[in-house]
């Protein structure tokens, strides 16, 4: 019998929380211009549309510069669907590239557009309807709440600060922390001074599986956020599974009991 409601209540932040498209193909374009020094700095007419729809086999920033890389090249956006763990380090190696450099020059390009203009920034982000409303009511009835993101953790602050939340540092673990998700949560749950409920929502299959294959985390409940970056066969794919359950936007806004 699943509890009625979590006691810790852990989020992913893009694609559950804020939806962060315009802005990530916005800084994936200038750093890969920063990067490959393209003759035309204009993207193609289609580009962004192509990249929003590849967006979910992106895991972790540095990817999306190479996405933008991959579609420069003509890689046919199907092939980047069903490859890109192989595609990804294939052009790492081709162009003589580390990961850790790309992710370096775009988050240098985030602070640089933060700091010359905050407001068009935060412009290009949108949160989905009702999680701000559902976050801050979670708060007010004593739920912990963390955020579990692979975006720089003073990234989520700013962002959430600007809708009126105000998570200490302590409960966002961002790609700073270096470390897989399923080891966060087995921290939340091994400094809890009581027992624990804990719920864990994320848009990403694979971050998921990861959780279900600890056994120690085997009561944890996992959510995957069907309004996030993933797609209809993963959506399907857990139609039976016992651990994972698909949650819509709409369940997410009601109260936990309307969950499952």
């Amino acid at each position: 019998m699943i509890a009625t409601s979590p006691t810790i209540l852990a989020l992913d932040f893009d694609g559950v929380i804020c939806d962060g498209l315009i802005e990530y193909f916005e800084v994936a374009w200038r750093t890969y211009c920063q990067i490959w020094s393209p003759t035309d700095d204009t993207p193609p007419d289609d580009l962004a549309l192509r990249f929003y729809r590849l967006r979910p086999v992106i895991e972790t920033g540095w990817e999306m510069p190479v996405l933008i890389k991959a579609l420069m090249d003509g890689i046919p956006d199907e092939k980047i669907l069903h490859e890109w763990v192989t595609i990804a380090p294939q052009i790492l190696s081709d162009n003589k590239v580390q990961a850790k450099e790309i992710s370096a020059k775009l988050d240098n390009l985030r602070d640089e557009w933060i700091a010359t203009d905050l407001d068009g920034w935060l412009s290009l982000h949108r949160f989905y309807p009702g999680v701000v409303e559902k976050i801050k009511a979670t708060i007010a009835n004593e739920v912990k709440l963390y955020i579990i993101t692979t975006k720089e953790g003073r990234f989520v602050q700013q962002l959430l600060q600007q809708e009126g939340v105000n998570l200490p540092p302590s409960a966002i673990f961002g790609k700073e922390v270096k470390r897989a998700k399923y080891e966060i949560l087995r921290e939340l749950i091994q400094t809890a001074e009581n027992s624990v409920s804990l719920w864990f929502v994320e848009d990403r299959l694979k971050t998921l599986q990861l959780v279900q294959q600890q056994t120690d985390l085997k009561d944890v409940k996992l959510f995957l956020a069907d309004w996030g970056y993933n797609t209809q066969a993963e959506r399907k794919a857990i139609q039976n599974n016992g651990q994972i359950q698909l949650i819509s936007l709409s369940q997410f806004a009601k109260d936990f009991c309307a969950w499952y």
